[in-house]
């Protein structure tokens, strides 16, 4: 560019460097400007949906309840980098969806839609040419078509089953050019859609986890019994078990607990350091377990969630390192142990 200054490889930005107070206002004024419009965008499009987004919601639903079709989301440019969120979204929350792109669709991708799944195409101006072939397909094969786009009376808005409207506020930018407010308001109504099928479906956080087996939610949501020590690496003891023999076992298996059973395998009570600590006297060795446990121990079933585990432990009337772990709620059949440590290994928090 003819008069630009070259910008030397070695250049470092100065961080330190401080603006004016004339420019500084600018930037914020451009920036508060930019987010009120949208936020303003958005309260008009939320105030503004109708029968046809309860109908797109509907026929979405309807798919899934076939266990065939997904939902195939579409757009080109910047509406198209929203599809792949849109389509990302709907997979993690219940319901199966990919993104083809318009182009690739022309050129042998068409194959990938079947007349058991949903398009979802999404274009601001709603004239965009890559998706003519889409649409004609979804015409020929009688596959239902939603619409996301600010002109109902365009080709797209036009060919689609039900075409969700944006408003006409305009975009953020200055010129009116770069897809700004129109990208967000798509963009939420993308999330609009896949809330109301979350809720159709009364997604668990649990099931929600079994599309999110990693990261920190992924960890949130593990349960008790993928932590949990299991029975045979437990120290365990029946029922009139002598102190001399108990502590053996206790030593043996390194737990810092002894556990005392009935012979069904129900629990009786449990045995902790400091249990022992505050009956150490000459004839320990000679009592019985059920002298020294406590009977009444913390716990909870394997199928809770580990972070609730991790707040019995922490948030008690006095904070435990390890929690008993029944086979079911209410019952007292034994199913392991969760430690502490092993929670805070796997990241639970």
């Amino acid at each position: 560019m003819a008069g630009a200054t070259p910008i030397s490889s070695n250049t470092k930005i100065d961080m330190n460097d401080s603006l004016s107070i004339s420019q500084q206002e600018k930037d914020i004024e451009a920036g508060t400007r930019t987010l009120q419009h949208e936020a303003d965008a958005l309260s008009t499009l939320a105030l503004g949906l109708n029968d046809g987004f309860a109908r797109a919601v509907d026929v979405i639903d309807r798919m899934k309840g076939q266990r065939r079709g997904r939902l195939i989301v579409t757009g080109m440019g910047k509406s198209g980098h929203v599809g792949r969120k849109i389509a990302a979204t709907m997979a993690s929350t219940g319901t199966p969806s990919y993104f083809v792109h318009p182009g690739e669709a022309s050129h042998g991708d068409l194959g990938m839609i079947t007349e058991d799944d949903v398009v979802l195409a999404m274009s601001n101006s709603g004239e965009a040419p890559e998706l003519g072939d889409i649409i004609a397909y979804t015409r020929r094969f009688g596959i239902p078509l939603i619409a996301i786009t600010s002109k109902a009376g365009s080709t797209l808005g036009k060919g689609a089953d039900i075409t969700l409207e944006l408003p006409p506020v305009g975009e953020a930018c200055p010129n009116g050019l770069a897809p700004t407010t129109s990208t967000t308001l798509t963009m939420a109504m993308g999330d609009a859609l896949a809330v109301a099928l979350l809720e159709r479906m009364n997604l668990t956080p649990e099931q929600y986890n079994v599309f999110h087996p990693g990261g920190k939610l992924g960890k949130k949501l593990m349960k008790v019994s993928e932590l949990m020590s299991p029975l045979e690496s437990l120290p365990i003891v029946p029922q009139g078990t002598k102190m001399k023999e108990a502590l053996v076992v206790m030593a043996e298996k390194n737990l810092g607990s002894l556990l005392v059973v009935d012979a069904a395998g129900l629990l009786q009570g449990m045995i902790t350091d400091g249990d022992i600590k505050r009956h150490i006297d000459d004839h320990l060795l000679q009592k019985s377990v059920e002298e020294i446990m406590s009977k009444n121990p913390k716990g909870i079933a394997k199928d809770m969630l580990a972070a609730q585990a991790m707040d019995i432990m922490l948030n008690g009337d006095q904070p435990i390192t390890s929690l008993v772990v029944f086979e079911e709620e209410g019952s007292r059949k034994l199913a392991g142990v969760v430690r502490i440590q092993a929670c805070l290994r796997e990241g639970v928090a």
